[in-house]
């Protein structure tokens, strides 16, 4: 379990300008950052991120809002525990969960520098090796187009296998549990190399490091595979990850477009002829993750190359599966005489690969007409199998809104009752896709979504909006919503300028507070020691109640600081102390009726003449109010 001191020290060291600033394009405004959200589509900016506190906020159409880890939570779809280790590795700390727990292996810190030096080793290798393999690789790689410059802007590498990694990574320190668990060294043979006679390309994560290996051999070898990649370790998952998406992210935020390729030359092919947006997936099938990362960049266009080949056809029918998992059109690609992208530019410029792209087509489109290009549709029987085919294709889309357009277009080809057709999908068994399984389970079924569960959340499963009981907010009438809104933006400034809000302490005291929420967290980021940093301030606020970023991020407040934000403070006291008077005054109007109408007595006269100062209160803080609206 993740400490509360590993999370502090994670949400300390983590630049949530940086981290933002890997997705959105930020731009300085007063003493904030705005840029246009990245959970939404949207022109003009609406999102906020102030660097001193920590916080961001979208104030357009998806409304959220709270620190680095609710981000990372939105933007990685992750659970909270596992944005802390994200951020954590980020951060380059070790968490003392890795420390305590040895069943975890080697410290993930101790993989990516192994993986960092054997990106080197066999770069060296291929550039200066000697010998029948090097000189195997470096053709292999020249046949391609790819010279010296190329090798070196990638990184590519050859391995020579035979333990020469192994000998390699020894004599600088590291074991051998640590590269089998980075996926280096064979786990069955004691000192061999997991990959050996082979041409590697390097796979990095979005920050550039290098997390596993692709590995292409050069002997002919019927019983051996032409790629093998890293297996799934700490550092890497492949379901998870792009070849090239730390190149390609920039382009794909830039332009709104992200070209899918199948292979690794492929994409090293479309980059050194400029286009930088191109990636491709990692012995595994284009799915929902690698959209999600595409999805990150706001990208609007999604061009897949599928081959022409039967891999490609089935490539792209799973694609299908995912198309209202994205706001970007998924589009297809087909080159001429079926050529892959690398083979298409050996012949080609990039004016003409360009044109292909612009005239990408729906994949929808492309998976019709090749499905029923293989039947007679003049022939009841054929035209039954080509529903049984297409009805495979968009099993997984049965709980998606598009299905009634899907089945509808299906009908309409095959001369079939739409309803039928629309049931034939639904009964339709999902093929076995991990992602496409997922996306169809019942959504109480599903981790990634914890605000959809009803039960109290245990250990670090703690979803960023979870309420506990005790601070529930109860049904408002619209003066206390209107309170609960102004003491939201109380609290905001005095996260941003704790020192401007502190004078004013004792007048909170008095308040009834709309939202016990709130009342808990001011007393705890008021007890934060003078000169507190805004974060510090946050850091209490968080520790009292797991929500308050999020509350905290919702401020519309502007401050400069200074006068200008005592002038703030002040205004914004003296707001929250007018509704709390009303809501005083309320209350005892509700108490006076229904226990005191009868008999007037002391506490009734005591509760009357306490409701009369407070109307008094009111009218000149309301005036108060007026003339600062005035100036």
């Amino acid at each position: 379990m993740i400490t509360d001191e590993d999370k502090e020290r994670v949400r300390q060291a983590t630049d949530i300008v940086a981290l933002v600033g890997e997705t959105v394009e930020l731009r300085q405004k007063g003493r904030d950052l705005w840029g246009c959200c990245p959970f939404h589509h949207e022109k003009t900016p609406s999102f906020k991120v102030d660097p001193s506190t920590g916080l961001w906020h979208c104030f357009g159409a998806c409304s959220e809002g709270g620190d680095a880890f609710k981000f990372v939570m939105r933007r990685e779809n992750l659970s909270f525990p596992e944005s802390v280790r994200y951020l954590a590795d980020r951060a380059g700390i070790e968490l003392s969960e890795e420390q305590g727990n040895v069943s975890r292996g080697p410290r993930k810190s101790r993989l990516l520098e192994a993986l960092a030096e054997s990106e080197s080793y066999y770069h060296t290798m291929l550039m200066r090796g000697r010998g029948e393999g090097p000189d195997a690789a470096r053709a292999y790689l020249a046949g391609r187009g790819f010279g010296s410059d190329v090798c070196r802007r990638w990184k590519l590498g050859f391995a020579p296998g035979r333990g020469k990694l192994v000998a390699h990574l020894r004599s600088k320190g590291f074991t051998d549990a640590e590269m089998q668990r980075a996926g280096l060294a064979s786990s069955n043979r004691r000192g061999s190399d997991f990959f050996f006679d082979r041409v590697m390309f390097p796979i990095h994560d979005e920050r550039g490091n290098a997390i596993a290996f692709g590995g292409r051999i050069l002997r002919s070898d019927a019983n051996a595979p032409k790629y093998v990649n890293t297996p799934d370790t700490p550092a890497f998952d492949k379901k998870k990850h792009l070849f090239a998406y730390d190149r390609a992210k920039e382009t794909m935020a830039a332009t709104g477009e992200a070209i899918v390729c199948e292979g690794y030359t492929d994409v090293i092919a479309m980059h050194e002829a400029g286009f930088t947006s191109a990636v491709a997936a990692l012995g595994t099938a284009f799915g929902l993750p690698h959209i999600r990362l595409m999805d990150r960049m706001n990208v609007s266009r999604i061009i897949c190359m599928f081959d022409g080949d039967e891999a490609g056809q089935k490539a792209a029918e799973r694609a299908v599966g995912f198309i209202d998992d994205t706001a970007a059109a998924i589009m297809c690609v087909v080159l001429p005489d079926n050529q892959d992208p690398m083979e298409f530019l050996s012949t080609h410029d990039a004016a003409q690969m360009r044109e292909q792209l612009d005239g990408a087509r729906p994949l929808v489109d492309f998976v019709f007409e090749k499905k029923l290009s293989k039947w007679d549709l003049s022939v009841p029987g054929q035209r039954v199998k080509a529903l049984d085919e297409l009805a495979t294709v968009f099993a997984p889309l049965k709980r998606s809104v598009l299905l009634d357009d899907y089945a509808t277009r299906i009908a309409d080809a095959l001369h079939f009752n739409v309803d039928d057709v629309r049931r034939k999908i639904r009964e339709t068994e999902v093929r076995d896709d991990a992602a496409a399984v997922r996306r169809n389970a019942p959504r109480a079924a599903q981790p990634e979504e914890p605000r959809e569960w009803t039960a109290e959340p245990q250990g670090d499963w703690v979803p960023a909006d979870y309420v506990p009981e005790e601070f529930a907010p109860q049904p408002l009438s619209s003066d206390d919503l209107r309170q609960a809104d102004a003491e939201r933006e109380l609290l905001s400034l005095l996260a941003s300028e704790p020192e401007a809000v502190r004078p004013f302490a004792q007048r909170m005291a008095s308040f009834s507070w709309a939202d016990p929420r709130h009342e808990t967290m001011a007393w705890a980021m008021l007890a934060t020691p003078e000169g507190s940093s805004p974060r510090d301030v946050v850091a209490a606020a968080t520790s009292v109640v797991p929500d308050a970023p999020s509350i905290l991020s919702a401020g519309r407040i502007v401050s400069l600081g200074g006068s200008t934000a005592s002038r703030g403070a002040s205004i914004v006291v003296d707001t929250v102390e007018l509704y709390s008077s009303r809501r005083r005054i309320r209350e005892i109007k509700s108490k006076l009726r229904a226990g005191f109408a009868d008999a007037p007595g002391a506490e009734a006269a005591g509760l009357f003449q306490e409701a009369t100062d407070l109307q008094k209160r009111v009218n000149a803080l309301a005036m108060s109010l007026s003339s600062a609206d005035e100036t």
